[in-house]
């Protein structure tokens, strides 16, 4: 840059120019020259570095490669190679303008550094793409402590910035962060509660990405569509999205149906109480509420609906005031929600006008007149 500044000066001389337009002349056209430094680079940077790495990763049998090394954090990668480039630059450009020289090395200084952030939140995103429709608890703790990272990495830079603005050494205001964390833990104390709620929720694996869970305090009932830190969204039934703070899971209760959707079927028990008074035997000795428990056993073990291999079982329960007890407990195929409650209605509905046949009257209390 030298050789070119030396260069530079004597062409402007040599268009007969002399005095102090010499050195303002001189000092615009390496203006323009380490602007076209700066893009040239940009450019050689997209157009033969990015392609190139992206060639190498899709050469790999691996996928990680292919979602860390991406064309999208390559490319904010590449935006800071011209900051750099000028960064360099800036000493050689305005060697006579000390004020101008120090306001833009700041100013690159600081682009640099909200650049190179930037780079660093893209990449930790990526992880997100290496995700499946169930997130593992390997990728979610992974996932969360890229968090934490992000949180850190900002926290970093602004701390960065103003040592750039004010002309100061960065160290110098980190150790002057020890006499203020009790005030910064004071005002940020719910925004700590919340991440070690997340990293509790994530590192014991209390829920996962598509687990439909029922969060009566929120009024949340859906399936989880995002779980970071500080959030958890759930999608109800009606396509409306819940916002779940983790310490509200960790601290309160939730139900995580998961367990039912792992398993066969989802269990179904039901009570119906009859009327003392219609129970009768028959010639043989057997009670009609007997024959009609050993018909809905038999009618369950043959409904398509219903998991006949886990034994359909139709008992008797304790009485009660209502009457006389019958437990019906079955598994249904349908884990959907709609077509496990129709099911279940379409089986006690049969019950219940099946009973007649059998004599029997199914209590009910009657309002006073």
């Amino acid at each position: 840059m030298e050789k070119i500044q030396i260069f530079v000066e004597e062409l402007v001389r040599s268009w007969g120019l002399e005095g102090g337009m010499v050195d303002f002349i001189s000092h615009a056209v390496l203006v323009v020259i380490a602007i076209l430094l700066a893009a040239a680079a940009g450019l050689l940077c997209k157009k033969l570095v990015v392609p190139l790495l992206e060639k190498l990763t899709r050469k790999t049998e691996v996928k990680w490669d292919d979602v860390l090394f991406s064309r999208r954090v390559l490319l904010s990668a590449c935006s800071i190679v011209p900051a750099i480039v000028i960064w360099q630059l800036l000493p050689l450009t305005f060697f006579d303008y000390p004020t101008v020289r120090e306001v833009l090395t700041r100013l690159t200084a600081i682009y640099i550094t909200i650049m190179s952030v930037r780079t660093v939140i893209v990449f930790t995103d990526s992880f997100k793409e290496l995700e499946g429709s169930q997130r593992t608890a390997k990728q979610q703790y992974l996932y969360s402590f890229c968090g934490v990272m992000k949180i850190i990495v900002v926290l970093i830079a602004i701390i960065v910035v103003v040592a750039i603005v004010i002309d100061k050494d960065p160290t110098t205001l980190f150790a002057g962060l020890g006499a203020a964390s009790a005030i910064l833990m004071l005002a940020f104390q719910d925004t700590i509660k919340g991440l070690v709620a997340g990293i509790r929720l994530t590192t014991n694996e209390m829920v996962h990405i598509g687990d439909w869970i029922t969060v009566p305090s929120a009024g949340a009932n859906g399936r989880v569509e995002d779980i970071t830190l500080t959030t958890v969204k759930v999608r109800n039934f009606d396509n409306t999205i819940i916002t779940v703070t983790p310490q509200t899971l960790v601290d309160g209760s939730f139900q995580n149906w998961i367990g039912m959707e792992q398993n066969e079927g989802r269990k179904q028990v039901r009570k119906v109480y009859f009327d003392f008074r219609s129970l009768t035997v028959d010639d043989d000795g057997v009670a009609n509420i007997t024959k009609f428990r050993h018909h809905i056993e038999q009618w369950l073990r043959d409904n398509p609906k219903v998991i006949g291999e886990k034994n359909p079982l139709v008992r008797q329960a304790e009485a009660a005031q209502a009457g006389c007890c019958v437990e019906f407990i079955f598994w249904l195929r349908a884990k959907a929600a709609l077509d496990y409650e129709h099911d279940t209605s379409d089986i006690m509905e049969y019950i219940y006008a099946s009973s007649a046949d059998y004599g029997l009257r199914i209590y009910q209390q009657f309002p006073e007149q």
